[in-house]
């Protein structure tokens, strides 16, 4: 049998890239991309990736270099997807809620050699080209996409995206793929600190990955998805190519407001979508829980989790939600909660408790766990032991590009650390408890924040929370809780919150201080930003007592890793070091 060679006919690399010629072949006439009044079929967008692929050749692009682009979920932005790989580049999308000193380093580290801007972002990209050019860096071509369904004539130079498309030929030889373990994206990490890296993916992984999405959430053929997800975080989760593998309708909005989404689903009967929990409190915004869906829409969510009560509200409306956890360095979602049937029988509240677990691991990782960061060895299926969450599998990032000393911190052992803190339930589903940073370590009691955040959800008056730690003399930490009103008429004050806490959980985890305030800070990810919630804790820290608080509370709630002989999470923990979904 080892004489049986590898032969063009019984082996050909995995690419992603690779679903749209299929696409063209087997669902040509079928909708691809609907954007405004602009349509097109698979057939089209197929021959106008080929002629941009080939006009990229024509403007010296090669194999391996890069070629940003800074865009919201526009027909340009799915095309590049397939586009760019085909000319033999890597594709970096990023992030269009960054400042340009942010796009100026992604564009300095990555080296990009051309860069494609929406006509919204023109100043953005403008300010961050002057910096680059004034830091001494190479300054790249750029390409300005202008408005698919109403030009605006705005421009950066000389070259636009369609004009580019126009004068490709898609009947051009493209360069085939040599190797799948070539890099086909580079994305950069959201960054808590001031220097994101940059994951980059290989072919295979991206192809194995959006193959294993699709069986595990059993996307069907002609799926209509609708792009709340931004393109830009982790190509989507893979669905930019997923949706050609399925021959699905990609459903295109510049912005994710209630109205333009809800208008989206009953226009063109959506059945599928990705967003992170954020997107569920703009759902319910201004009334909008008491608009029901006439079908069902099936959402994949992931991000930091979503707290139960939240989950169940969505529920209501007519989202089918399947909750998933993953990073950018493991090419999007990593563990998926697979429903099981005898769930159904359950009430809706303990539904939605186990919808909030992060589940069980992707099919195209090769395992997942929770270990001791220190030994590696795995913790107990007690759904308390707390460890690491850790990976491995082909699609793990083929490593951070440039960045030989975080790779040496990320992968050892055998397994891809993610500095996430989780327990594994008795059934095998692994839950998140925190970000090993954001565990409240109180008195020598670990706090997880979620579940801190849990409780101040079913507050009826609050509509979104965050936890964190701040500094008290006493304790060393304690939590402060940062809180949203429902709406206007919902009052919400410390005193009442303390109250509705102290009944619910344990006295060590009630929040020392309160915080009422019109919105939490997120990032271009949606995530809450708790780097600048906690230095607002740390300045609100003198307004606390320093004694020990008088009075009984009722404890309904424990915390997990609480008791005073266990070495704090903390301590043994890793430095949380990539960006979540």
């Amino acid at each position: 049998m080892d004489q049986l060679p590898k032969r063009p006919a019984n082996y050909v690399p995995l690419s992603p890239v690779g679903f749209l010629p299929r696409a063209n072949a087997v669902y040509g006439d079928r909708l691809s991309v609907v954007y405004g009044r602009v349509r097109f079929t698979w057939s089209q967008t197929y021959h106008r990736c080929r002629r941009l692929a080939s006009a990229l050749l024509a403007l010296g692009v090669r194999r391996g270099d890069v070629v940003s682009v800074l865009a919201p979920n526009v027909p340009a932005m799915y095309e590049m997807h397939f586009a760019v790989p085909m000319a033999g580049a890597v594709l970096n999308t990023i992030n269009t809620r960054l400042d340009a000193n942010a796009v100026a380093t992604i564009l300095r580290h990555s080296g990009a050699k051309f860069l494609f801007v929406d006509y919204e972002y023109v100043r953005l990209a403008g300010d961050a080209l002057q910096l680059l050019a004034g830091a001494g860096g190479s300054v790249p071509l750029v390409a300005v996409i202008d408005d698919a369904d109403a030009p605006t004539g705005v421009r950066l130079g000389e070259l636009e995206y369609e004009g580019l498309v126009a004068r490709g030929d898609p009947d051009a030889d493209l360069p085939p793929l040599a190797d799948e373990w070539d890099a086909v994206t580079l994305n950069y990490t959201s960054g808590t600190t001031s220097a994101p890296k940059g994951v980059v993916y290989s072919h295979r992984g991206a192809y194995l990955s959006t193959t294993s999405l699709l069986l595990q959430w059993g996307v069907g053929t002609e799926p209509v998805y609708l792009w709340t997800l931004p393109m830009f975080h982790c190509n989507g989760w893979t669905f930019t190519w997923g949706m050609a593998a399925r021959g699905g309708v990609n459903v295109c909005i510049r912005d994710a407001r209630p109205a333009d989404i809800y208008r989206a689903i009953a226009r063109h009967r959506v059945t599928h979508m990705c967003c992170a929990p954020v997107v569920f409190s703009i759902l319910l915004e201004g009334g909008a829980s008491e608009q029901q869906l006439e079908a069902p829409v099936h959402v994949l969510t992931g991000g930091a989790p979503p707290p139960a009560a939240l989950l169940e509200r969505v529920e209501r409306i007519g989202f089918r939600v399947t909750h998933a956890y993953g990073l950018t360095e493991a090419t999007g979602p990593a563990l998926a909660c697979e429903w099981r049937d005898q769930w159904d029988r359950l009430p809706l509240p303990e539904r939605a408790r186990l919808k909030a677990r992060q589940g069980v691991s992707v099919l195209s990782l090769a395992d997942a766990d929770v270990k001791d960061a220190g030994t590696l060895q795995s913790v107990p299926r007690d759904g308390k032991t707390v460890g690491e969450i850790v990976l491995r599998g082909s699609s793990v990032m083929k490593g951070y590009f440039n960045n030989p000393k975080a790779n040496e911190e990320a992968f050892k052992g055998g397994w891809f650390l993610t500095g996430d803190v989780g327990v594994v339930h008795q059934d095998g589903y692994i839950e998140i408890k925190d970000r090993a940073k954001d565990v409240i370590i109180s008195g020598g009691e670990n706090i997880c924040s979620k579940e801190v955040e849990e409780v101040l959800f079913r507050h009826p008056a609050v509509a979104d929370a965050a936890v964190v730690a701040m500094p008290h003399p006493r304790w060393g930490e304690t939590p402060c809780a940062f809180v949203v009103a429902r709406d206007k008429a919902a009052r919400v004050s410390e005193d009442d919150v303390l109250a509705f806490c102290s009944k619910r959980m344990s006295r060590f985890m009630v929040p020392k201080k309160v915080v009422v305030v019109e919105a939490l800070p997120r990032n271009g990810l949606g995530k809450p930003e708790k780097v600048k919630l906690r230095e607002v804790a740390r300045k609100l820290a003198h307004t606390v007592p320093a004694q020990k608080p008088k009075g009984k509370t009722t404890s309904t709630t424990t915390t997990v890793g609480g008791r005073r002989d266990e070495q704090p999470v903390a301590h043994i923990m890793a430095v949380s070091r990539s960006s979540r979904l």
